[in-house]
């Protein structure tokens, strides 16, 4: 339907895949709720004359609160727009004020997209209570197919660019594979804040089905267990970030001394420059990355899955509660920011290196300074390496944080007593 005419042309037919899936979706949503739901009204848990269009509204409401939180991913990481320019002015002094200036994009991102959401589980949970915010997580799903496939674009197009300078094709098809893979950045951010949105409501859905099994709907929010709740909830995504951040850094840091270790093997049998890499010493590479993608995986998996189940049974079901809140509520701030500032280093290295400082800068622009390999060229490289880490380990496993917490008290809620063994210790005290 669309032509590619130039290089920002990509990123915006990506947008508009989507935006036309939204618009598609939503009569389909309407129709659907509209067929299938009783027309006289019904009751759910807290609220009776729940009408068919108030969960139409709910799906409405999810689904375009969805495009809205990935339009924002797109402005704080597409090189098209002021935040990733602005980026790019900063590596002309260091790393170091690239890197801050990322992080405080990061924290900014996150303001308008978690206020958005908040505003969509008010809406929702007032016209159908946790059914409608469970209903707005399939809103926000409806349009997947379409966000799967943007973000899916980002990945092949990086890998494709890797296989063009391994095989030392022309310099243009790396230029090439560059600008898509700068737009796969952006869809990528986009899909990805797609699914933080969902996360945060299917997290919310299963809490409130987790509160119901406990009969905790009703229970009050003040208390001393209820506060240390909150704040030892908060504290696990931090916890959880930490471990896969730390074994990124301990798989990487493997990987450069076996290829150092590789490298000095074959210079000491004589061969100079950069010698190409055989099959075994690939196999070790590999074996590195797969191992590490294993065992380090064990520590922050074991931690969310026991995390839950010890707060409930040694401090009881309604300190668990809050504490599944505040895990919520955090990993949701820092999966949006760290997935749009990873995004943001990324396009930043890639608009330096395409000379994008050009137009910015006029007359004082000098390739030799601003340019690919000049040093603010090598700026942006470091900011991309402490981004990937962010944006495609740490951001994205966030998600799953959120959601397998409230999975697992759900699954255990019949077996977590009211009342924890602290309790039961003081009481008896």
């Amino acid at each position: 339907l669309f032509g590619v005419r130039e290089d920002k042309d990509v990123e915006i037919l990506l947008k508009r895949q989507l935006m036309g899936a939204s618009i598609i979706s939503t009569p389909v949503l309407v129709l659907i709720c509209y067929t299938y739901l009783p027309a006289a009204g019904f009751a759910v848990r807290g609220k009776t004359g729940v009408m068919w269009w108030h969960l139409a509204i709910c799906c409405v409401n999810g689904l375009y609160s969805g495009l809205i939180i990935g339009v924002l991913a797109e402005y704080y990481t597409s090189a098209s727009y002021t935040p990733v320019r602005r980026l790019a002015v900063e590596c002309k002094t260091s790393a170091a004020t690239n890197i801050i200036q990322g992080l405080a994009l990061g924290y900014k991102s996150c303001i308008i997209p978690v206020t958005l959401v908040g505003a969509t589980v008010w809406v929702n949970y007032t016209l159908a209570r946790f059914l409608g915010i469970s209903v707005g997580a399939i809103g926000i799903l409806t349009t997947l197919a379409s966000s799967l496939t943007i973000d899916a674009f980002g990945p092949i197009t990086d890998n494709a660019g890797g296989l063009a300078e391994m095989c030392q094709m022309p310099e243009y098809v790396r230029d090439r594979t560059d600008v898509l893979d700068a737009a796969g950045n952006t869809t990528a951010a986009v899909g990805k804040g797609f699914a933080i949105s969902s996360a945060m409501l299917v997290a919310l859905g299963s809490f409130g089905a987790y509160a119901q099994t406990k009969s905790l709907i009703d229970s009050p929010m003040i208390g001393a267990f209820q506060f240390m709740g909150l704040i030892f909830g908060a504290v696990v995504p931090y916890w959880f970030f930490a471990l896969t951040m730390e074994s990124v850094g301990v798989a990487a840091g493997a990987m450069v001394e076996e290829v150092r270790r590789q490298l000095e093997e074959k210079r000491s049998n004589g061969v100079n420059g950069a010698p190409d890499a055989n099959a075994e010493d690939c196999d070790k590479c590999i074996a590195i990355a797969t191992n590490a993608s294993l065992y380090e995986m064990v520590a922050p998996g074991s931690l969310i899955v026991l995390s839950p189940l010890g707060v409930g049974y040694i401090f009881g079901a309604e300190m668990l509660c809050s504490f599944l809140l505040g895990a919520v509520v955090c990993s949701a701030t820092m999966a949006v920011s760290a997935s749009n500032t990873g995004g943001a280093w990324d396009n930043t290295k890639k608009f330096v290196k395409c000379g994008g400082l050009k137009e910015m800068l006029g007359d004082e622009y000098d390739v030799k300074l601003h340019g690919k390999k000049s040093d603010t060229h090598k700026n942006a490289i470091v900011g991309d390496t402490v981004g990937d880490p962010l944006k495609d380990t740490s951001g994205p496993a966030l998600n799953i944080v959120m959601k397998l917490m409230a999975m697992v008290a759900l699954v255990f809620a019949p077996s977590i007593p009211t009342t924890g063994l602290i309790e039961h210790f003081i009481t008896k005290a």
